[in-house]
């Protein structure tokens, strides 16, 4: 699992969907929620996940339906379906619908996270995540601008694919430290800004358009 991976967690359930959001922020995840399957579509093409884990019964528009209409879009973003029926022709149509897998309800935390880095591990070594002209390859790691190839640290590496995966989001010291960084103990929010510093001069090499942008008192953005 890697920091930053954007989660859509759509339950109308508000007790469950308030277990389930701080577990899966403490672990590095960027969570949204909706709570009913209209919102769910809209927070689908604007947030952009990674990954979907969808209830099936859903007021306004239920998961089935929601499956339906994002794979009819050509939304290929890996779906967990959640259900409390645990019956095989439930998960069945659900998984001939397209949806990845399921998980019945009452369900483990542990249970899905298991399921979750399962299918991100399927997925994951396809991706290469692209601002502009800056390519950022998660399954080799290479780093590559224009024609040029880009040789970073690993705890370079790991900010700036974690920016690459959050582009144009303002991002704050103190979360990039909390996402990044994961706490480590002794280290302190100024050291982000000494490791935006060396990706500066590796990303926006001169003449170059500048990528990686400081916003006064904000944070630091990754966009064209």
């Amino acid at each position: 699992m890697r920091a930053g991976t954007r989660v859509l967690l759509v339950e109308d359930d508000r007790s469950i969907a308030g277990f389930v959001e701080p577990e899966l922020e403490r672990l590095g995840f960027s969570v949204r929620c909706a709570y009913d399957g209209i919102s769910a579509l809209e927070d689908a093409r604007d947030f952009e996940p990674e990954m979907i884990v969808l209830d099936i019964m859903l007021p306004k528009l239920d998961g089935v339906s929601v499956l339906k209409r994002l794979r009819r879009e050509g939304s290929r973003t890996p779906v967990i379906m959640l259900t409390a029926r645990d019956t095989t022709l439930d998960k069945v149509h659900s998984l001939d619908l397209g949806a990845d897998d399921y998980v019945t309800k009452p369900f483990e935390i542990e249970e899905l996270l298991a399921r979750m880095r399962a299918l991100l591990r399927r997925v994951e070594g396809e991706e290469v995540l692209k601002v502009a002209d800056l390519e950022v390859n998660t399954a080799t790691r290479e780093v590559r601008r224009g024609g040029r190839e880009i040789s970073l640290t690993a705890r370079e590496y790991e900010l700036l694919e974690f920016m690459a995966r959050n582009p144009r989001r303002v991002l704050s010291r103190e979360f990039l430290l909390s996402r990044v960084w994961d706490q480590e103990f002794g280290v302190t929010a100024n050291v982000v800004e000494v490791y935006i510093a060396y990706l500066r001069k590796k990303v926006d090499a001169p003449g170059e358009q500048k990528l990686i942008h400081t916003i006064r008192g904000a944070g630091y953005a990754l966009r064209g």
